[in-house]
């Protein structure tokens, strides 16, 4: 299945996106996907509802604003440097494990909202990512165990502000937390939809050119290992989002030298299986 929530900021709706990419409203299914879904067997219920039901459902119309496909969960975790070519572009080494951040939940937009630059932000980077979208309770869960709490993949883009991040002193939560730095989107494709996450082709470009073009086989520490990992340290609740890192082509390890993102700017990004997103940049009102 594919999940989708449309609507308003705020007032999103839960339905789904169809085999045929029709878009439907699954509000007379009675829940958001937050986490009581999750939590509850709500996938199981989603899909006994959609074979019953999804055919006759209201059709979204054309042009309404897609949500997030999650609402907010208790967590947005993060992978760094999980992809090799990534780190050699960053000047830094391989980690021996993986090296975990969060973003605020606040931040978090739906798939073509505009992206907000921040008050004082001076290098705004882009970067693609495969998120996990947690569907049971995980809590030192081993790696064999950690595919039956994932509840499928979404697509993020894990917007930066690099001076924030990485010259302002403190945790790099502090360069991944405006609003809008988290676009989540179109959809959620459940496990069963992508059933070799390591095999993913994932892409973004700027202004029509292409920036990121790798591949989810160039991870560090692939899904599995990673759920598992973040379980030891934090108790995953159902709904939370685990973002697994990003390829090489951001704009800090461009050469000579980086190229940030600036209002009027598309950024337009993509993996294979989990749809497409796009977001102009905006200045804050």
């Amino acid at each position: 299945m594919k999940l989708i929530r449309f609507g308003a900021p705020g007032h999103e709706r839960p339905g789904l996106q169809l085999e045929d990419g029709a878009r439907v409203d699954a509000s007379a299914f009675g829940q958001d996907y937050d986490e009581r879904f999750f939590g509850g067997g709500g996938l199981r219920t989603l899909r006994e509802w959609a074979a019953r039901e999804a055919a006759r459902a209201p059709r979204v119309p054309a042009g309404t604003r897609l949500g997030p496909p999650v609402c907010r969960p208790s967590k947005l975790v993060c992978i760094g440097l999980n992809f090799r070519d990534h780190a050699a572009e960053s000047g830094m080494a391989l980690p021996a494990e993986p090296v975990i951040f969060f973003k605020a939940t606040s931040a978090i937009v739906g798939p073509d909202d505009p992206l907000v630059v921040p008050r004082d932000a001076t290098k705004l980077d882009w970067e693609v990512e495969l998120a996990v979208v947690i569907e049971g309770t995980a809590s030192y869960v081993t790696t064999a165990e950690a595919a039956h709490h994932i509840g499928g993949y979404v697509l993020h883009n894990d917007y930066s502000e690099r001076a924030f991040q990485l010259e302002r002193g403190g945790q790099w939560v502090k360069g991944k937390s405006a609003d809008t730095f988290a676009p989540l989107g179109p959809f959620l494709a459940t496990r069963d939809e992508i059933p070799e996450p390591g095999r993913l082709r994932m892409w973004l470009s700027v202004n029509g050119t292409l920036r990121q073009d790798s591949t989810t086989a160039n991870m560090v520490f692939d899904v599995p290992t990673i759920v598992s990992y973040v379980s030891r340290f934090m108790t995953l609740l159902p709904g939370d989002v685990i973002s697994t890192g990003t390829p090489a082509g951001v704009a800090l390890g461009m050469k000579p030298a980086p190229v940030y993102l600036k209002a009027g700017d598309v950024v337009a990004l993509g993996i294979d299986a989990l749809g497409e997103s796009r977001q102009t940049v905006v200045d804050r009102a």
